[in-house]
């Protein structure tokens, strides 16, 4: 007897958007009705990962872009406020629903719905459907490929991924028809109960606007505008961007692929197109498709590693003594570090909700074995709140990276402070636009403006010490203090640091290693490494 067709309930957590989406296209496939849903569960998100202003904000412009694209195929976006078991069983019975589908993610929190609701659907007789649609490749395929557990150095992974060959082709696009066959009844969709909210139904303050708009339209917009310019494409290489351009000297298409507003396989196979057609174009790991690959080598090792987000349990990371200081990280975190470069850019991350990934090597270092030796979960943390692209996978990955507590082992490249921004911005006018109180002062003084004379400082308007904070620590005495701490752990924790070493060289600095000692000939050795930047 022939499968009659579903009801079907698809459920929207990440994947939102309507491009290259295999499992709401195999909902429609196999369904009479389906009723595109978002269960808005505060309490689950909330205590999942923590959200801050602009990322609440972020959320419901990539629901309202969702809400109109499904209006215009003649369907409707259901938005349900509640906890998501409950709301699910009420509205099982409710349609009358025989599957629900939804995309497999790999975070614990979301595998754990996902049990949850394979047990609800045995309890109530609905199937449940889910498919990889947020990464390039089918982790668990990369998983089994290595003998069950993931590769843990890059080099690794890109053998394997050289076996799989290419990640499967984007699946065809969505068409009124699809909907049209499939339609939840029209006074669903007109109903206010299912509305997508405004903050202030959430109580989330509007004055918080990013210059990021959430959404599928304005994520393939950008992703469009990036295209057109095939040279930059073809020769981007990431270490030669600049972290304090005043506008993004990367994609900026991050906080897209994090909420699944774009699809990262139309990126891939894009450029691979562009590539097809350029004689010379930059190479994994540095080029944009090796960006992508970094992506999916975060997301295979945080699929498969214990307190992936943790140092504590985490067998690939190492167990450091960090010092617990509240003030300190407060001043991080509030930029008021007295080192404006740091500051300007823990401004723009609370203002705009993004900032440069060279930045983000510089904050996260100088708050962990750089200067403060405080812990990166707490700059996980910070970051997971203001970032419109934080991923759990992404954001624990690179502060376990640039804590060298794993994956990274050049530990004595310590980004300065002072010297690493001043390279790519001598004038300071990213600190000026961030940092407004020290605008009036001389480049020579803006990146340690304690240095200005008395009288330099009255003119600028501006006293260190009373109007901006002196700086916290003294970075020399504090970088060589850490420098033999991280030392004894690595010393003392061999194993564990080799489990991620990777005979490469470290393709993140590559060429900001190359350009340093193209910069200064004379110094020895030690002395650049010590420097960097």
């Amino acid at each position: 007897m022939p499968n009659m067709p579903h009801r079907t309930i698809h459920l929207f957590r990440k994947g939102l958007r309507l491009h290259d989406n295999p499992t709401l296209l195999a909902a429609l496939e196999s369904s009479e009705v389906v009723y595109p849903v978002y269960i808005l569960d505060r309490k689950f998100l909330m205590s999942a990962m923590n959200m801050g202003t602009l990322r609440w904000h972020f959320l419901l412009q990539s629901l309202e872009d969702l809400q109109r694209n499904l209006t215009k195929l003649g369907s409707c976006l259901l938005v349900i406020q509640g906890e998501y078991e409950s709301v699910l069983q009420d509205h099982v019975k409710m349609w009358n629903i025989t599957q629900v589908t939804l995309d497999a993610e790999i975070e614990p929190f979301y595998k754990e719905m996902e049990r949850t609701i394979q047990v609800l659907g045995g309890e109530m007789g609905f199937d449940v459907l889910s498919l990889m649609g947020h990464t390039l490749y089918d982790i668990r395929r990369i998983l089994d490929m290595n003998g069950g557990t993931p590769p843990l150095t890059y080099k690794r992974f890109l053998h394997i991924l050289s076996v799989l060959g290419d990640p499967d082709m984007p699946v065809r696009n969505l068409t009124a028809e699809d909907f049209q066959r499939c339609k939840p009844p029209p006074e669903l969709c007109l109903a206010e109960d299912y509305r997508v909210p405004l903050p202030e139904d959430l109580e989330i303050p509007r004055e918080s606007q990013s210059p990021w708009r959430g959404g599928e339209t304005e994520g393939l917009q950008r992703l469009e505008q990036h295209l057109k310019n095939q040279g930059w494409i073809a020769n981007f290489t990431k270490p030669r961007t600049i972290p304090n351009s005043l506008l993004p000297s990367t994609t900026g298409l991050s906080p897209y692929f994090s909420l699944g507003c774009l699809s990262v396989r139309r990126f891939f196979y894009r450029l691979s197109n562009i590539y097809a057609q350029s004689k010379n174009h930059s190479l994994p790991p540095v080029s944009l498709q090796g960006q992508l690959l970094w992506r999916e080598f975060f997301y295979t090792v945080a699929s498969a590693t214990p307190n992936f987000t943790r140092m504590a349990g985490n067998p690939i990371c190492l167990q450091i003594n960090w010092y617990q200081d509240a003030e300190r990280l407060y001043k991080w975190r509030t930029a008021q570090t007295g080192f404006p470069w740091i500051d300007a850019i823990m401004t723009q991350l609370h203002q705009e909700g993004w900032i440069h990934h060279l930045a983000r090597h510089a904050v996260a270092c100088f708050l962990t074995r750089g200067d403060l030796w405080i812990s990166w979960e707490e700059g996980m943390k910070v970051f997971e709140e203001m970032l419109l692209d934080a991923d759990y996978s992404i954001n624990a990955g690179n502060w376990m990276w640039l804590s060298a507590s794993a994956f990274f082992h050049q530990y004595t490249r310590i980004f300065c402070p002072v010297r690493f921004g001043k390279r790519t911005d001598p004038e300071g006018q990213y600190i000026r636009k961030y940092l407004p109180v020290l605008m009036n002062f001389p480049s020579k003084y803006i990146y340690e403006p304690w240095t200005a004379p008395e009288e330099a400082q009255k003119q600028a308007g501006c006293i260190i010490g009373q109007d901006y904070p002196l700086p916290m620590v003294n970075h020399k005495e504090a970088s060589d203090r850490n420098l033999q701490l991280m030392k004894q752990v690595r010393e003392e924790q061999y194993g564990t640091a080799q489990l991620t070493r990777d005979d490469m060289d470290d393709p993140m600095e590559m060429g900001l290693k190359h350009e340093l000692s193209e910069e200064n000939p004379k110094k020895g050795k030690r002395a650049r490494n010590r420097e960097q930047t």
